[in-house]
């Protein structure tokens, strides 16, 4: 009984930190870093008691599992494939949840996958990775469905001259706003630039991995080319995706139904 009640609580603190952090993330876009100071060591505390007390033989595969997907985590963050609030949040999941509660669950897939056993948080990325990329799928219909209303090109200039997979990026993964709603709302990121605006043919051309730290001058740029007539007034941007959101929905699936990735693995199998 007390096994449980440890697992409960766990799974419990676990849902309460991500849901806070997903909200954050969602209305500012940042998570302060008090969430995970209070969050790691509680989750580690819970985690570390119940395998002391009833399963001391799982503390090493804890220690392997937590090393693994921090370094999973760091090299995501520095591959610029996920931002600090992300990785803080797969590491404090690897303290809370290195394996699959099932002392406490049963997945609606009707087993648990041998990732979901020994690196739960992994499952748990993944989920949040396919739930993201169907957004893309979102993105490209609202893309199509505006060059069919609006009969605008979708590229204009230099951009035309991108390479398909970038186009295709850009169609994935943004869509046309107009710059004062870039000015506004700062969590939007510009997927294009515009250089030598004062010559007479200046270079337009898309962007795939904004930077925080650019997006002001390239905000600038757009709206000085607008102003000189050069470009149109709306312009490629990308909402920026609260990954923490698709994280936590990951974590519900993964717990609820089990791993995504091995049932799609067993379906084209034929198991």
């Amino acid at each position: 009984m007390m096994y449980q009640v440890f697992v409960a609580a766990r799974v419990t603190v676990c849902m309460a930190f991500l849901f806070y952090a997903s909200w954050s993330d969602y209305k500012k876009r940042e998570v302060s870093n008090s969430v995970w100071i209070l969050f790691a060591p509680l989750a580690f505390a819970l985690t570390f008691s119940e395998f002391f007390l009833f399963d001391f033989e799982a503390l090493p595969f804890y220690g392997l599992c937590f090393a693994l997907t921090s370094i999973f985590a760091t090299i995501l963050f520095y591959a610029g494939g996920f931002g600090g609030a992300d990785a803080k949040a797969l590491m404090c999941l690897a303290l809370a949840l290195p394996f699959y509660p099932s002392e406490l669950l049963k997945p609606l897939m009707g087993e648990t996958s041998p990732i979901m056993e020994m690196f739960f948080p992994v499952t748990v990325f993944s989920n949040s990775v396919i739930l993201a990329a169907l957004t893309a799928v979102y993105l490209l219909f609202h893309n199509l469905l505006w060059r069919i209303k609006t009969g605008c090109p979708l590229f204009e200039g230099d951009q035309r001259k991108a390479s398909i997979g970038k186009r295709l990026l850009v169609l994935a993964t943004g869509y046309k706003v107009h710059i004062k709603k870039l000015k506004e709302e700062w969590h939007i990121y510009p997927l294009e630039d515009v250089e030598n605006i004062k010559e007479s043919e200046p270079k337009r051309r898309l962007l795939v991995l904004p930077k925080d730290e650019e997006r002001e001058g390239i905000v600038k740029r757009l709206e000085s080319a607008i102003e000189a007539g050069i470009i149109q007034e709306k312009v490629w941007a990308t909402p920026g995706l609260p990954m923490l959101i698709f994280m936590t929905a990951g974590l519900i699936l993964a717990l609820i139904y089990g791993d995504i990735v091995w049932a799609l693995v067993r379906f084209f199998m034929g198991r």
